[in-house]
């Protein structure tokens, strides 16, 4: 059987090296790009100088701008989307031609459950990976006939270098609030999120198309 080939960008943030790493011991070539600002050149040159890609994850990430809305900078608005939702469109619209060739393909996103639920004084952040979801959904519709499985992993309180530093994961407060919120009383595992990717990468999962699959200890349902 012929080595698949996976594509993991902005390896160094949120889930990138747990999935790369998980999706290496299940013996898939694994190209990690470390980039963390993507835009639309970047995108088509990674895509070209990969070659064939069976699996892309699109794994990307940017910290919340927290403020009101009433508060909220237009620059916290643009850079959300520039680091959250264009990416995932060059990627994938670079990236479906040859899928659409081959007849195969998966693309999976690492998002959040954030705008599943809502967070107050976070409406600039939902919005951008609310447009991933939205994104995400729409296109798992578009190539699903051309046997293209296309979906996102949407989680929230998951440990990750990104949005949970070390620190935080100690501090009693935090602690606090996660025993209050979510409903397993923990943080998940980053393990966890790979895990899922891998069974979102395998054969196995040829019929879901489309999913924006919430993991987030209960927080959403």
């Amino acid at each position: 059987m012929k080595q698949k080939t996976v594509l993991v960008t902005c390896v160094d943030k949120y889930m990138g090296r747990a999935i790369a790493g998980r999706l290496a011991e299940l013996g898939f070539r694994v190209i990690s790009d470390n980039r963390t600002v993507l835009k639309q050149s970047v995108c088509e040159e990674l895509i070209q100088s990969v070659g064939e890609v069976d699996i892309l994850v699109a794994n990307l990430a940017e910290p919340p701008k927290s403020s009101p809305v009433q508060s909220i900078e237009n620059e916290d608005w643009n850079s959300l989307f520039s680091a959250l939702v264009d990416p995932l469109m060059f990627l994938v619209r670079a990236l479906t031609p040859q899928m659409l060739a081959r007849k195969s393909g998966k693309i999976i996103a690492v998002t959040s459950a954030a705008p599943l639920r809502g967070l107050a004084n976070n409406a600039a952040y939902c919005a951008a990976r609310g447009a991933q979801n939205a994104f995400i959904k729409a296109v798992g519709l578009e190539l699903a006939r051309a046997n293209v499985q296309v979906n996102a992993i949407a989680q929230n309180y998951i440990n990750n270098n990104t949005y949970y530093p070390d620190h935080l994961l100690h501090d009693e407060k935090f602690l606090d609030h996660v025993r209050r919120n979510v409903p397993t009383n923990r943080v998940g595992s980053s393990e966890e999120t790979a895990e899922l990717a891998a069974y979102l990468a395998s054969e196995r999962c040829n019929h879901m198309i489309g999913q924006i699959i919430p993991l987030a200890g209960g927080w959403i349902t």
